[in-house]
């Protein structure tokens, strides 16, 4: 009997850590993030639904090109919990991105989320990076119509390699992802990384690691 009693605690502590591993299922029909709420929570606390309305879950605007005049020759559009309250606890948000040719999304990460993503003009190359020690590379030159999905967490980047302009629209796994460009986070940190520790992370010499640091 007293196995049987362990072997029946065991259980119920796997089922509890199990169920309790994902995010918990709502427990009303939405929480619309309340911006001017003292509560701090993982996200936002909840909007009284009294003062709910329509607009908590619109926005206007995604169908507008972005200006892709800078140096990277692209516009990124992110609406997220944010933008659109209504986002909040939902596990969803959306991106549009506008390339000029041979406009570039460098190489980045979302903390918090998995991507999907389908190229509405133009032809985009696109690609991640699996963690280390693999660090393989999965690439493809996607098209009007095409979708490509970008693993949690993983490194990944998107190239416009088509004639003319290119416009992708994705939704990622969260309200709000985060989003950790690997250049700027690496280069452009505040306080810097000390120049000989990241001189010897890639092997270069100090002069080049402040001259990647010097645009930022």
């Amino acid at each position: 009997m007293p196995n049987i009693v362990l072997i029946l605690i065991s259980l119920l502590a796997t089922g509890w850590t199990l169920v309790h591993a994902g995010e918990p299922s709502p427990l009303q029909d939405f929480c619309v993030a309340d911006f001017d709420s003292t509560v701090r929570v993982n996200g936002h606390a909840c909007l009284d639904p009294k003062k709910v309305t329509a607009d908590h879950f619109f926005f206007e605007g995604l169908h507008k090109p972005g200006n892709t005049s800078n140096p990277l020759g692209s516009f990124v559009n992110r609406p997220t919990v944010n933008e659109i309250p209504g986002l909040n606890t939902l596990g969803i948000s959306t991106v549009r991105v506008d390339y000029a040719p041979r406009g570039v999304v460098p190489p980045h990460r979302h903390p918090r989320a998995s991507e999907i993503l389908t190229v509405l003009e133009g032809k985009v190359l696109v690609g991640f990076v699996t963690s280390d020690p693999e660090n393989k590379l999965f690439m493809k030159v996607v098209k009007k119509g095409d979708v490509f999905t970008f693993p949690f967490g993983l490194i990944h980047f998107q190239q416009n390699v088509g004639d003319g302009n290119a416009v992708t629209i994705a939704f990622l796994s969260s309200q709000n992802p985060g989003v950790i460009p690997i250049a700027n986070t690496v280069f452009g940190s505040n306080p810097s990384i000390n120049d000989d520790l990241l001189a010897k992370a890639f092997r270069v010499d100090k002069s080049i690691i402040r001259n990647l640091k010097s645009p930022y």
